[in-house]
């Protein structure tokens, strides 16, 4: 039998992989990619919720929106301790690298407009989060990471709850209503693509083969319709979605992966995308992401030209 199939079979078997002596080449390489999407989604998420902070209507929640951004570094934190245990240069992949090669989400190359989107964004891409890193903390066999999403399960769900908290509040007066209602129709489908390509489309298998998650892409994007659907409709918000009770399925009601007008934020329902042009979109990076990831190295870079100048 070989190594690949051997360690597969062992953790099909819940066996927990500790170290790096006890993973073989497929197994490092899935683990660093998961690990470094996680790291960059959780710090990338903090430069958009920092352009609408001082636009909190009290000093409580933007106390808690603090709270939020605190806990997203931490998280990144996390992933990125971990991939320095299995070889990677954390200094390096925080300061090093260009924007374009970070992996975090699409929807975080975006400044938010208001602070009611603030809050769309966490009852919606933290609810994405949640699902998704909910399930690795459930499944996955990489018994570092299992430890630490203790916290950070904890932590997400605080998170999505304070955006309903937001949604809920903004939907009792109309103006504020309506600007909840356009966030939702800009940041729905930005949410289901957190998940990635359709599963008949997805060519590698070894997340779920070595139980680094244990649901697939589309049945994560289930899980997550199956509670954001049902939310966003409770408090009179229209969704592309629908629960379909013959096919005891959600079902997207628009092309799904569509066009996006990146200007104006607005899917463009009547031109159908594949997966090909969705990551070919993501891959060109939105309007702010060179600025969101200069402000994470600013200072890292600043303390550098000190240094040097300091030798001259």
């Amino acid at each position: 039998m070989s190594e690949t199939n051997l360690l597969q079979q062992k953790i099909q078997k819940g066996f927990m992989v500790e170290l790096p002596e006890d993973m073989n080449g497929e197994y490092k390489k899935a683990l660093k990619q998961t690990l470094t999407i996680v790291g960059d989604t959780e710090l990338l998420s903090v430069p958009p919720l920092l352009t609408v902070y001082n636009k909190a209507p009290s000093l409580n929640l933007k106390i808690t929106a603090l709270a939020v951004m605190q806990d997203e570094i931490g998280h990144a934190h996390i992933a990125y301790r971990l991939l320095e245990d299995l070889g990677e240069d954390k200094s390096e992949l925080l300061y090093e690298r260009a924007p374009h090669r970070w992996k975090n989400p699409f929807a975080f190359d975006f400044k938010l407009n208001n602070w009611i989107e603030l809050g769309v964004f966490n009852g919606l891409f933290d609810r994405a989060g949640y699902t998704l890193l909910g399930d690795a903390f459930e499944n996955t066999s990489y018994g570092p990471w299992k430890r630490a999403l203790v916290k950070v399960d904890k932590e997400e769900l605080f998170h999505l709850r304070n955006g309903e908290t937001i949604m809920k509040l903004g939907m009792k007066n109309e103006e504020t209503a309506k600007q909840v209602q356009d966030a939702v129709d800009w940041m729905f489908l930005m949410a289901l693509e957190f998940f990635g390509v359709a599963d008949n489309l997805k060519s590698r298998s070894a997340q779920i083969d070595y139980k680094l998650k244990g649901r697939t892409n589309d049945e994560l994007r289930q899980k997550f319709m199956s509670t954001a659907v049902p939310f966003c409709e409770s408090i009179g918000l229209k969704v592309p979605a629908h629960y379909d009770e013959e096919k005891d399925r959600f079902e997207i009601d628009v092309p799904f992966p569509c066009k996006f007008d990146i200007e104006n934020r607005k899917w463009l329902y009547d031109q159908p995308d594949t997966w090909e042009g969705a990551i070919q979109r993501f891959k060109n990076r939105g309007p702010e992401n060179a600025v969101f990831v200069q402000r994470i190295q600013k200072g890292a870079k600043e303390l550098e030209e000190l240094r040097n100048g300091g030798e001259r």
